[in-house]
């Protein structure tokens, strides 16, 4: 059994929010945050939950919300089960910040298709697929409710007076202390932090680190023993990340785009997919994936925020 979804009614619960993937119960200054097991590409729901996905991803992004609490304050308190979080309110920024170590991915694309300015950043000439940049620049973007997020410059978020510059250069350092951060973390478990993407809110004048941190769907990371070998002969970088599930939907003709149909996926596909989230836990966090009963999950998560009330 998988986690589609949850309808819960809690007391002293304000509001409900259903994104793409979690589904967030708010209360007056606390937020319970559910990792359900859906999964996105291309900013498309696919319509078939990936069982312990949202268990994964949880618990992979408070390993690095609390490796990462000293450089910069963030909303979690608590983690009660595999699939919730707990922790702070905050006014999330309107712009995701999307830092990237080397040329994969969207970035890649971009740059095959002859584009060299990204978010406003120049890119080099010569660069290959999987390149390490010269240094770590930040392509940020929009944050959608609904539909694709867009990219947009430094210059474009301060103009249009999304994000002030004092606190847009205070978001550019928290997130490039964190990717450092991140890429040393990565670096100890044979690993290489390609591309990730940090958002951020405001909680009583100071800026708080939200949501997930670090995970495969928010990053994406290369093997360090294979990426040289692989870079000097054209081969593809294996990947530790939901790359993947994107490179099988292109491989079947779905980007997400208007009058495209999402492909069948078999059950094969689905335990494939399973056990590369299971992967990538193990292997980022050097720990041992111990799988959450799935007989009722929604009862058990329901029970888990119970016994956490009032907040």
């Amino acid at each position: 059994m998988s986690i589609s979804q949850t309808n819960f009614k809690f007391p002293g619960q304000t509001g409900f929010y259903r994104g793409k993937v979690r589904e967030v119960y708010s209360f007056d200054d606390h937020l319970v945050m559910i990792a359900t097991d859906r999964i996105s590409a291309f900013d498309v729901v696919l319509p078939r939950a990936i069982p312990h996905k949202g268990q994964v991803l949880n618990q992979t992004a408070a390993h690095f919300l609390r490796a990462t609490a000293d450089l910069v304050p963030n909303w979690l308190i608590n983690v009660p089960d595999p699939n919730v979080s707990i922790g702070w309110r905050c006014e999330p920024y309107a712009v995701e910040m999307v830092v990237r170590g080397y040329l994969a991915g969207h970035a890649w694309r971009t740059y095959r298709d002859g584009g060299r300015v990204l978010c406003g950043v120049t890119l080099p000439e010569g660069l290959r697929e999987s390149d390490r940049l010269p240094t770590p620049i930040i392509t940020p973007t929009t944050k959608a409710h609904e539909g694709h997020d867009e990219d947009i410059s430094r210059d474009e978020i301060i103009s249009r007076g999304i994000v002030s510059e004092a606190e847009y250069e205070q978001l550019e350092a928290y997130a490039l202390a964190l990717f450092e951060r991140g890429t040393q973390m990565a670096a100890e478990r044979g690993l290489l932090l390609v591309d990730t993407k940090y958002e951020f809110g405001k909680r009583d004048g100071q800026i708080y680190l939200i949501d997930e941190v670090h995970t495969p769907d928010s990053s994406r990371y290369f093997y360090a023993d294979q990426y040289e070998d692989n870079l000097l002969h054209n081969r593809p970088q294996k990947q530790l990340s939901k790359e993947f599930v994107r490179e099988w939907l292109i491989s079947h003709n779905f980007q997400g785009k208007d009058g495209q149909v999402v492909p069948e996926m078999s059950d094969e596909w689905i335990a494939q997919i399973s056990a590369r989230y299971v992967e990538l836990y193990e292997t980022v966090t050097g720990m041992a994936f111990e799988p959450a009963d799935l007989t009722d999950p929604v009862a058990r998560i329901e029970a888990s925020i119970q016994a956490q009330l009032p907040l």
